[in-house]
């Protein structure tokens, strides 16, 4: 296994340094639009679950 990552460390080294610095990362557009509507789902019945809490007398 160490001379595997050997390996790739020596394959892979040089792109490090390179000019330019990291590739940008490829966005998924779709999945960000999923995960926004996840979010949106979560902020709503966490609301509710705030609202229905203090009823029940808690914070």
């Amino acid at each position: 296994m160490i001379h595997q990552w050997k390996r790739a460390l020596l394959e892979g080294a040089s792109g490090v340094f390179e000019c330019g610095g990291r590739k940008k990362p490829e966005i998924d557009e779709e999945q960000v639009k999923e995960l926004h509507a996840k979010i949106g789902e979560l902020a709503v019945a966490n609301s509710f679950l705030e609202r229905k809490l203090k009823l029940w007398g808690g914070k």
